[in-house]
């Protein structure tokens, strides 16, 4: 039985979108998707991916993990949520998020990574 091996490295992504304060890298395999969002301090997606297409909230569903600092997704039900470092998380469609504090952010995207920040969210 021949069974194929890929590796790839978020060092040479097979796309990148890049915004104010941030960049958002793909690496596609085994018929997934995977980004890797970095994200500067002050970056926020309202304001950093958003305005460009008129949208006030990000309505792409996450499934990651964070892999340091810290950002908060503020649902549009009025809930917020911080995520620090090795916390795993899901975040539904309707939310802004924005980084806290003065060290960047980054995240691993294993749902939702084909949409984001893809002109259509």
């Amino acid at each position: 039985m021949d069974t194929d091996v890929i590796l790839k490295r978020f060092e040479t992504p097979d796309e990148v979108r890049e915004f104010e304060k941030g960049r958002f890298e793909l690496v596609r395999l085994g018929g997934m998707t995977i980004g890797r969002a970095t994200y500067q301090p002050g970056w926020r997606w309202s304001v950093d991916v958003g305005a460009a297409s008129g949208a006030h909230e990000c309505h792409v569903e996450h499934v990651g993990m964070v892999i340091s600092g810290c950002s908060t997704a503020a649902m549009s039900d009025g809930r917020v949520i911080e995520m620090r470092a090795g916390d795993v998380f899901y975040v539904g469609p309707g939310h802004d998020s924005w980084v806290v504090g003065d060290e960047p952010y980054v995240s691993l995207h294993f749902l939702g990574a084909d949409d984001y920040a893809a002109g259509k969210d």
